[in-house]
């Protein structure tokens, strides 16, 4: 996918981007701390959507990432017409 095409995608939600997994097996996607549970059902490298984010509440993660989503898609990559 070029960098044009991906600026044209559809992006509903707070955050669109590539889902990554830290050295301390945390989830995240941009500055967003993704739900463990749901993370894993998806694959390190895909592109997903963030729908919503709240307050980090664990205090382990909460310094590097004080916004976490548990409500997160596969990112829609249909081009706008």
């Amino acid at each position: 996918m070029t960098k044009a095409s991906e600026e044209r995608m559809l992006q509903k939600g707070v955050y669109t981007g590539i889902m990554e997994k830290d050295e301390n097996n945390n989830f995240f996607c941009g500055q967003y701390l993704l739900d463990y549970q749901m993370a894993t059902k998806y694959t390190v490298g895909d592109w997903i959507t963030i729908k919503s984010i709240i307050e980090n509440p664990s205090d382990i993660s909460h310094n590097k990432y004080p916004k976490k989503s548990k409500n997160f898609d596969k990112a829609n990559n249909k081009p706008q017409q």
